[in-house]
């Protein structure tokens, strides 16, 4: 199974160095927008095309949105874009940023991968997943409760999920001091004791990962949680290699999981370099999960590096990084990028029953 042409996302990336390049605040915010309404859609873009050459209409795209899209249909390209690009200051570097936009996927190819029959036998389907392992709550940087999150994922039909707020190194995000982590805790059994056998949040953290390789947390500290996810947050723009900060963290006894390993963002940053096949042979020999990462600016692991991390030996964890209970969604995108690597259903411990997972986390 191959991904297509995203011309989905082709437009996304275009309408966004359109923005880019706006000295008006009002038109910056417009293209924006356009290119956020273009990238949730469900079809296609060639879908829209009436019979006699025009568009369809599309919410939050303008007139002139509307110009470059049926350039890009028409032609593969935008001259409009290309021609304001190149009269910018910053036009190499906005040129240069074109290439972080590969390996993300438009959500209409998110749902075309996410199709019954879009992939082989015993590929993970979206019906499979019974938790997502990576959320954020108001005790950090997220915007609704503990309730509401569960809320939000038992009508998605989990049975259980993983709370990561941030760990307190990660100030910015209102990460949690070990006395607010532990408040956190208590809190978590007051929920669970209230779903009974019906869902459970596990005690979980996005603890960070600092640009040595150490974590933000002592070993005591994460003794206290019942899965770890470490994520870098820092030292993300770097051209040096830097395989032995990740190599020290998939080492680290109290990591279960390394969440969105190269830190990239969609259009902005290509993340950290390293040698990913080393990393990954490391993580299945210490049993670690590799994250995917579904929130649309980061796809991160996307689907070729997931292929690669299967093929170590590694097994798969699938997160939403939701920081609101609409934002779960976004794990869909995870599923996509696991079903374009043809990723086993076993191999992605998302499918996995809590005690399975449980079992498996404390043995690290």
């Amino acid at each position: 199974m191959n991904a297509t042409t995203d011309t989905n996302l082709k437009v996304v990336g275009l309408l966004r160095d359109l923005s880019n390049v706006q000295s008006s605040k009002e038109k910056k915010w417009a293209y924006k927008r356009a290119a956020d309404a273009v990238l949730d859609l469900t079809v296609s873009l060639e879908s829209l095309r009436n019979a006699d050459g025009t568009l369809q209409k599309i919410p939050q795209v303008g007139p002139s949105s509307g110009r470059v899209i049926l350039e890009v249909l028409e032609t593969g390209d935008s001259p409009t874009v290309d021609k304001a690009v190149m009269a910018h200051p910053k036009a190499k570097e906005i040129l240069e940023r074109r290439q972080y936009q590969l390996g993300f996927l438009s959500y209409a190819q998110v749902s075309a991968a996410n199709e019954a029959g879009a992939a082989g036998k015993g590929v993970v389907r979206l019906e499979d997943v019974r938790t997502d392992f990576q959320m954020h709550s108001t005790w950090s940087d997220g915007t609704e409760s503990l309730e509401q999150m569960a809320e939000g994922c038992l009508a998605r039909g989990y049975t259980h999920c993983v709370m990561t707020d941030h760990s307190h190194g990660l100030r910015i995000a209102r990460g949690l001091s070990m006395e607010d982590l532990r408040k956190q805790h208590q809190a978590i059994d007051r929920v669970n004791e209230q779903y009974g056998s019906r869902f459970r949040i596990i005690k979980g953290i996005e603890v960070n990962i600092l640009p040595d390789g150490t974590l933000d947390m002592t070993e005591a500290e994460l003794s206290e949680l019942e899965l770890v996810n470490a994520a870098p947050h820092a030292a993300l723009r770097l051209t040096e290699d830097q395989t032995s900060r990740m190599l020290a963290v998939v080492t680290n006894p109290r990591v279960n999981v390394l969440g969105h390993p190269r830190g990239r963002q969609f259009g902005t940053r290509p993340g950290i370099v390293a040698d990913w096949l080393r990393i990954f042979k490391a993580a299945a020999k210490h049993k670690v999960a590799i994250e995917l990462d579904g929130d649309p600016s980061r796809q991160d692991v996307d689907f070729t590096m997931a292929r690669a991390a299967l093929d170590a030996g590694c097994v798969i964890a699938l997160s939403s990084d939701a920081h609101r209970s609409s934002e779960l969604r976004y794990l869909e995108n995870a599923v996509a990028h696991a079903r374009l690597a043809a990723a086993p259903r076993d191999r992605v411990i998302n499918t996995w029953p809590v005690g399975r997972l449980l079992t498996w986390a404390r043995k690290r």
